[in-house]
Formats: structure tokens, sequence, C-alpha cells
């Protein structure tokens, strides 16, 4: 594996599984390992988890950790070849990325979605104008199309609280005043299916996701009907895939509430905006797992670390 930036560069899901809850048991168990190692992380969006999880990570490790916030820390980017750069844009990624390279032994990027143009935003002009640069390995700290380590974490925990061989999972739109991306819900989607698990997706008309990576998922309109007789629901926003960015409806009748979700753990990424994605009563409940999934980022982040370290 020499970048880490999909669900799909992880080999054997089992085995990640079974690696990452032996690092959760022993956190500091290989800390000699990135003694005199630097990871770098380059957030081009805001963070809370991803970045203090990968930096506890990467502590862990023995590693020393660098960051910068571009907009705030950073010369405003280039990405494309051939530009006359007399604009806004003071620096060049391929002078940045082979730059970084010398500083760090790994980096880590976050660059969401702009949602403005789903063409631009699927090239992935910073994940992969970095990708195409550095000499060292990347890892996907979300960008336009994924989240994988957010992913990786969920795994981790639904593999921990399941109690049958094959539960059934439900991953359900729900409403947002804001158009958000729709990175977590394709990772989501992605390594559930590597999962013995019974997925679903229900959404309202008009918030189908990219056919490509849903592919033979069963997709349903109805929420209640979806949701009868789940084992896991998943909640997560995101914008019209068809409509580019665009915010449809922002129907209530959709929130996810403890009626709803009779006897099924509740999942999300967090942040989640209370009483208009899921209510109070079900993130104080028993079911919710969203702090076991913000917990389980560290060990999901440290596990692809100690991978590519060991390389």
């Amino acid at each position: 594996m020499k970048h880490f930036t999909s669900v799909l560069d992880i080999p054997s899901l089992e085995d990640w599984l079974s690696e990452a809850k032996a690092l959760k048991q022993h956190p500091r168990k290989h800390v000699h390992l990135g003694e005199g190692k630097t990871l770098g992380l380059l957030f081009f969006n805001n963070s809370l988890r991803t970045r203090l999880s990968t930096q506890k990570a990467a502590l862990n490790l023995g590693m020393d950790v660098m960051v910068m916030n571009f907009g705030k820390d950073g010369w405003a980017l280039e990405f494309a070849d051939g530009t006359v750069m007399n604009g806004n844009n003071a620096e060049h990624v391929r002078e940045a990325a082979r730059v970084v390279s010398q500083y760090c032994d790994i980096l880590g990027i976050r660059a969401f979605a702009q949602l403005q143009d789903r063409e631009f935003d699927e090239s992935e002009p910073v994940l992969n104008g970095f990708l195409d640069h550095v000499s060292i390995p990347i890892v996907n700290l979300e960008s336009a199309l994924e989240h994988p380590l957010q992913s990786l974490a969920d795994a981790l925990t639904l593999e921990e609280h399941r109690t049958k061989a094959r539960p059934k999972v439900v991953l359900s739109w729900t409403p947002h005043p804001k158009p958000l991306p729709h990175a977590v819900a394709n990772s989501f989607i992605k390594i559930m299916q590597r999962m013995p698990v019974d997925l679903s997706i229900v959404h309202p008309e008009g918030y189908d996701l990219n056919k490509d990576i849903v592919g033979p998922t069963p997709v349903l309109f109805n929420q209640e009907e979806a949701l009868e007789g789940a084992d896991f629901v998943y909640a997560k926003s995101w914008s019209s895939y068809q409509h580019y960015g665009q915010v449809l409806t922002e129907d209530p009748e959709w929130m996810v509430s403890l009626e709803k979700l009779k006897g099924a753990k509740f999942m999300h990424c967090l942040p989640v905006r209370r009483n208009v994605v899921v209510a109070d009563t079900v993130l104080e409940s028993k079911q919710s797992l969203v702090i076991e999934q913000a917990n389980n980022r560290t060990y999901a982040a440290q596990l692809v670390l100690k991978k590519l370290l060991e390389q």
C-alpha cells in the first residue's frame, strides 16, 4: 500500500479490523515504530475528530506531528498546469508537494468537495495534485469523494457491537440546512459492501447517490419501512448528486427518533445537528454509538499509519 486514499486500499478488511482491535487494547505497543518520523497534516477545511485523532494516533506510534491550516497559515495554492499565476494563488502544488516531501515522512490531506461543479470535484484537484508530485505516502483525511478513515472507524464500531452473523444496516439520509458532500456516505457504502451485513440505503426522491458506488445495494424511499428490523442505523445528510450540491428538501419528518429506531443502534460521523438530524433523546440513549465511533477514529488512523511506516 503506497498511499491510503480509499477504503479500496484495504487488502483484507477482516484482518485490518482484527489488528485495529489489538491496537485498541495496547495503543502504545508500537511507540518506537515512528521514532524519528514526522507526520504532516494539511487542512484545507475544518476538523475536530480527524485532526485530533490522527495526531493522537501518530503520538501513539512515537511520531512527531506538524499541522498547517490552508486559508489561514499557508499560501493559496494553484493546482492547474499551465496557468499564468497572476491572480490570488501564490504557490503551485508542484513546488509545495515536493517541499513538504522533504519535511515529512507521511502526509495527511483534508480537502472537501466544493459542491459547485461535479466534474471538478470528482477530479479531486487537491488530493490528486499532491499525489502527482509527492515522494512520500499520503493519507486521505477526507476528500471530495471519500472519507476512508471515518468508514474504517465505522466498520470497527459495527464489528464491536454486532450480535448477529449478518446484521441489517441502513444508511439513512437526514435533513440539514446546508448542502453537504457525499464523501462519508460513499465510503460507508463501500466498506459495508465488504462486510457480512445486509446494507440498504433510504433517502427522499432526488437524493440518489452515485450509481457506480451504490451498485446492487437496495435503495428505498420510505424511511420507516427501511428502518423496520434494522440492527444499525447510520444517519447522514448529503446534498443532491443529480442536481449537484443542491438542498431539495429539509423535511423534518426524516429526522431520526427513538420511535423510528426501535431497538437499533444509532451511528453518525459527527458533528451532528441535534433535533434536526437526530433527536436529543437518541444521542443521550444507550443506543447511540457516536462517541464510540469518535474514539475508534484514533485506532483507524493508527492502523493506517502503522501500515505505511512498516512498508
